[in-house]
């Protein structure tokens, strides 16, 4: 059974958005005369076991696992545009983020102190992050200590709750919780922002074959421009999306090697 799945950006706030989203994808799917598309996303799954079945008809994943990981398990159907602070077009950036009574002014100020990480596997939540500090490391280091926390909100949190002084989060989920959970803002600050990357892709089975993704592309656009579906992608910040090669990805690796020439091969 083909399997959909929108992890990336599915906060319980607007899990009815992506289910309204999807639904109006697969409606397009079947004008477009693809037969077996699922009537419900996919949630509760483990990522890894979801991103290499052989039945994965839709999905979005992180820059970071299309560029390394999962280069060989995908294909590329489409990038998002979101309207939020940080993002131009399909490239968005990673928000450094410290409490507002925090000293610090400056990227140096942070030398020694705390920071979460999402997990290592992540543009937005660690590889952004290594890429906005390496040029201060000495000796591979620039941080005291290093946690991960699994996940942007989680990394928020720690921030907010003085577990540790720093993180790097996705700035579309940031303007998600601005928008839907403030509160989770509560006491934080921007203190700087990453370069910029190309956004989280929408992606297919790398065995997908030509008309398969025309016909993902096609509907995907559809829902975009559907009518119905504009409260949807507002609660979602989506603004639309352009077709990108897979080359359009490359400034994720440039900014890790760049970061590894520096000597800092991994945030500590």
């Amino acid at each position: 059974m083909a399997i959909a799945n929108l992890a990336m950006y599915d906060l319980p706030e607007v899990a009815a958005a992506n289910d309204a989203l999807w639904s109006g994808m697969a409606r397009a799917l079947a004008r477009e005369g693809l037969d077996g598309a699922p009537g419900a996303l996919t949630r509760g799954v483990d990522l890894d076991r979801l991103w290499r079945s052989p039945e994965l008809l839709f999905s979005q994943t992180c820059g970071y696992p299309l560029t390394h990981a999962y280069k060989d398990a995908f294909r590329l159907v489409a990038t998002p545009i979101y309207d939020a602070p940080g993002c131009d077009g399909t490239d968005y950036v990673s928000l450094i983020v410290v409490r507002v009574e925090d000293p610090a002014r400056e990227l140096s100020d942070l030398r020694g102190r705390t920071a979460a990480v999402t997990h290592t596997a992540s543009q937005s939540g660690y590889s952004a992050l290594r890429a906005t500090v390496a040029h201060l490391a000495h000796q591979g280091r620039f941080f005291g200590k290093v946690v991960e926390s699994g996940g942007h909100p989680n990394s928020l949190a720690l921030v907010a709750a003085g577990e540790v002084d720093v993180c790097a989060t996705d700035c579309v989920t940031h303007a998600l919780l601005a928008r839907h959970r403030p509160e989770a803002l509560d006491g934080l600050r921007v203190l700087a922002r990453s370069p910029a990357a190309p956004g989280l892709p929408y992606v297919t089975r790398a065995a997908a074959d030509d008309e398969l993704v025309a016909r993902l592309r096609a509907a995907l656009f559809a829902a975009l421009e559907d009518p119905d579906l504009a409260a949807a992608r507002e609660a979602l910040l989506l603004a639309g999306a352009e077709v990108l090669p897979i080359s359009a990805y490359q400034p994720i690796l440039a900014m890790e090697a760049q970061a590894r020439a520096l000597g800092y091969a991994e945030v500590a």
